[in-house]
Formats: structure tokens, sequence, C-alpha cells
């Protein structure tokens, strides 16, 4: 056992051989962002600790599944497998030495996040020829009158920040659906952008895939290649994305067939699902690959929304289980079938939901059920303001980036997995008020904290939000907490998108060079089908 806590300790040659089987096993980093963004090996999966119970239940919910928790061999994976344990996880496992024992072991730490999708997409580029064009080529032909279209395969909200002047929105997997309407014309040129390389190799060769008749291309370095070449992105655009037409879905569909076809994509009925769900010994995830919105009006009850697109970019924010089984739903049936196809390539066993709403009883909403959290004293503004008049200390769980611009006056920075690093004055305060943004992530803190420090303690009802609107005193600190203290913040070229073109120049070269590390490191269990 490793100390007190319910966890087995496991060394890294260990956890290596379960990670390249073929048994489910989720490999879980829960350090916070900046540490995992600062370096992680290929398939830990970003849990951190300040929001584990929050994160757990849709990374990896089946409870008899093997976890192993990664930390910086700090104590956090113990507090983490407590906590686990405490939910019913009946196989979890410590890393013997956290992150320094695998690098130790010769094995690569990873910079950024969403890796193995980034590696897998430039993997893509070179293995199935995707052809691209630079910023300025791409001024030049559009300012010689060229016929030539821009499709920005972002997110909206993305979209909306910045893009290549005059690119339209077509987030990743309504490419492929969409594409009769946004591009009529067999003879016009297709470049597809994204904010850096990936999205935009995926969805350039998800088009070629299809088989749609037009040259497609990608931009290369995306937003930040225009910006190293000299020109100015367009921000603030609102955008929405209108139906399909009966046309481009029908067109999408064929197209869809075929690939399904080519490729092998697997194929299941609801009854086979349900059969899936009841099998005790595996994870089925099921995930709607949709539009938030489609997903929003009417979605299968216990389904995750996961747009097509994003999800191939960033399988880890939704999937925490190696082995597990993914199913894919989609009325229109492109989305499912483009993104499984890349799916199945990264290694995924993956199936697409025939009629997937057919004679379904259908949810709404986008809310997921809210796990069980701990039972914390819950008080007013005024009751607040009372315990602070008597003495009580006062922390502020919230974003570090917030608290340096705007905090409950009496708070200091709190963040869960070091709260026993805060000050004695707090420590030991006759009682202890903690504000927080999300209440839920404050609850975490909030628990933690009065068996720290064996002090009464009570979350702020409503959160910080409501301490504002009662009019009570916030305070300024850019410099409080400090950088290195930041660890939910990521700095690994963290400013590429503000202008900085070393930062940018530096992650387009990182994505370049990933194939090549992933060979290293000989985990990742690609397979791609390009011949």
């Amino acid at each position: 056992m490793t100390g007190n806590s319910a966890a087995k300790s496991v060394d890294v040659a260990t956890l290596r051989q379960w990670l390249g089987g073929d048994g489910e096993i989720a490999f879980l980093d829960v350090r916070e962002e900046g540490p995992h963004g600062a370096g992680h090996p290929l398939l830990a999966v970003n849990a951190p600790h300040s929001r584990l119970e929050l994160v757990i239940g849709q990374l990896a919910p089946r409870r008899g599944c093997p976890v192993v928790l990664l930390d910086d061999s700090d104590g956090v994976a113990e507090k983490a497998a407590r906590r686990l344990a405490a939910l019913g996880y009946s196989a979890v496992h410590v890393l013997e030495g956290g992150v320094g024992a695998w690098s130790a072991a010769g094995h690569p730490l990873f910079p950024s996040t969403n890796v193995p999708s980034k590696a897998f997409a430039e993997i893509v580029e070179h293995e199935y020829g995707t052809p691209a064009i630079s910023a300025a080529e791409l001024e030049r032909r559009r300012r010689a009158g060229d016929n030539i279209v821009v499709l920005d395969s972002r997110p909206l909200d993305e979209y909306a920040r910045f893009h290549v002047p005059g690119a339209m929105t077509c987030p990743g997997a309504e490419l492929v659906l969409r594409f009769a309407d946004l591009v009529p014309d067999a003879e016009t040129t297709v470049v597809v952008s994204c904010a850096g390389r990936t999205r935009g190799i995926i969805g350039a060769q998800s088009l070629r895939t299809a088989g749609v008749p037009n040259r497609v291309l990608s931009l290369e370095g995306g937003t930040q290649g225009w910006r190293l070449a000299g020109f100015d992105l367009e921000h603030g655009a609102t955008t929405t994305l209108k139906p399909a037409s009966p046309q481009a879905l029908a067109a999408a569909r064929t197209r869809a067939e075929a690939v399904a076809a080519r490729f092998g994509i697997r194929h299941i009925d609801r009854a086979t699902l349900e059969a899936w769900h009841a099998e005790p010994e595996r994870t089925t995830f099921v995930l709607d690959v949709r539009t938030p919105d489609e997903f929003a009006a009417g979605h299968l009850p216990g389904s995750i929304s996961a747009p097509g697109g994003q999800l191939v970019q960033a399988i880890d924010r939704w999937v925490g289980v190696r082995a597990a089984r993914l199913v894919l739903v989609d009325d229109a049936l492109a989305r499912a079938v483009i993104t499984a196809q890349w799916l199945q390539q990264m290694g995924w066993d993956v199936a697409v939901l025939d009629g997937p709403f057919d004679g379904a009883s259908l949810a709404t909403g986008t809310d997921m059920p809210e796990p069980p959290l701990p039972d914390v004293l819950r008080i007013t503004a005024a009751e607040a303001a009372h315990w602070l008049d008597g003495g009580a200390a006062a922390v502020a769980v919230m974003a570090s980036a917030d608290y340096r611009r705007a905090h409950p006056e009496e708070a200091v920075w709190a963040i869960r997995p070091r709260l026993d690093r805060l000050p004695a004055s707090v420590l030991q305060a006759s009682r202890i008020v903690v504000f927080a943004e999300n209440e839920a992530v404050g609850a975490l803190a909030g628990a933690d904290l009065a068996e720290i420090a064996g002090r009464p303690v009570a979350l702020l009802d409503g959160g910080i939000a409501v301490w504002r609107a009662a009019g009570r005193s916030f305070a300024a600190s850019p410099d409080d907490p400090s950088d290195k203290d930041r660890i939910d913040t990521i700095f690994w070229n963290h400013d590429r998108h503000a202008g900085n073109q070393e930062a940018m120049r530096a992650y387009l070269r990182w994505e370049t060079e990933l194939p090549g590390e992933i060979a290293r490191d000989g985990l990742a269990g690609f397979r791609l089908q390009a011949s």
C-alpha cells in the first residue's frame, strides 16, 4: 500500500505494460493544468485534483476500471486516491515516484494539451500527403481574384474571437455535412484553417477522404501562420450555423456511406448499445457528435455532447479510459462516420449508432448530472461578513488570473492541492470563509480545508457573485499569486495567440516535431489506413 491511501503503488515499467496492453485503464494526471501543460506522459489524461470528483464520472464512469494516478510525488495522488475510493472506485493505483520517475526511466514528457490528437494530425498529413498553402500564397491568390474559399474548422466561439479575414465558420465535423451548401462550385479551391496546424489538417483531409470534387488544402500554421506572414486577423464576429439543406444532407450521407464502407466502420443498433451498457467489465461512452445546439434540443439520456471535430482534436477532454468503447450519435450520419474513421485510425474501438433517435425518449438541455458533493456549511453574505468581523479568515477559490484582477479584499488565493500551504493566519484562524467562483469546486476545497485546519469552514452560498452584489470590497493584486504558484495556468507558449511571434514559431515547430517524439514514446497505438 502507498501510505494510508486506498491505492496500491505501481512502477513505471508495469504501467507501460498496462498502457500497451488490450485492457482498459484510466491513466489520470491529477496535477493542475499548469504542471500538466508543462510536461506529462503522452497518454496521461488531465483530471486536476481541484475538481477531480466533478470530472471523474465523465472521464472514467465505470468504478471497477483500473485507475492509475500521476502527480509530482508530492502526496496529491494519494489524496486523490482516497477521494476516488470514497466514490467506490475499487482498482486505484498511484505511480511510484510520480512524473519524475517516468522521466528518470527515459520516457518522454510532452508539453501542451491534447497531445495524442495533435500528434495524430501531424502523422495524418505525412501519411495521406495532405496538401497545404502558405498564408502569403493564399493572400496572393485571393487578391488575384482566384475562385477560393476559406473554411474555419474551429468551434464558433473560437472563430468569433479571431479568424482569417473572409473565412466562413464550419466546425470540424460539420465540414462534410455542410460542404454542398458552402461550396456549391466544384471548381472552387477550398482552404481549411484553424488556430495552428492540426484541426486544419484533419478538416482538409476529412473533405479529401469524403471525396469532394474540389481541390482542398490546409492553411499552413492557421491563424498563427497568417499573423507570422504579416497579415491581420478579424475579431468579434457573431455567427450561428444554419440548418444544412436537404441537398447538402443527401450529398453528405452518400459520401459518408462510401467512407464507412472503405474503412469498415461498425454500425450498431440500440439493442446492442443496451447490451454493451450491461457488461460490467467494459466502459462504453456514448458521444453525441452533433452541434451543441442540436444536443441541447434533444439527445439520448446518458449521452455526452462532444462535437465531432473537437472530439478528434481533444478526445482526452471527454474520454479518460484507454481501450474503452466509443459509440457515436448523429442522425445525419456524416458527422459520426467521418469522426469514427479518424478515431478508429487513432486506435479506438468505435461504432456508429444507427437510427439513434428512432422511437427514443430524448432529454433536453446541456446540464450534466451533478456528482455528490461533500456536506459543507453554507452561509449568506451577511453571515460571512459577521464571521469576518469576528476574526474569521477568508480564502478565494478561483482562477488565479481572475484573483489577480479582482478578489474579495479579505481573501487569500487558494487552490485545493495546496490548501496545506496556506499561511498560518488562515489555518489557525477561529473560522474560515470560502469564496468560490464555482461553488462545486469551492465545496471540494472547503471540505478538505476543514479536515486540514480542524476549524469550522463555511462556503459563501451563491459564490463570489453574491459578495459583489452585496457591495462588498474587492481588490486587485497583479503579482499575487506569483507565476510560480499559479499551477492552474499553462505558461508554455501561452501568449502565442496574443501576438508573441517567438511563441507562435516555437509552437508550430513543436507540432511538426511531434511524430518523432511519438515514435520515441512507443505507446500511441495509431493505426492509419491511408493507402
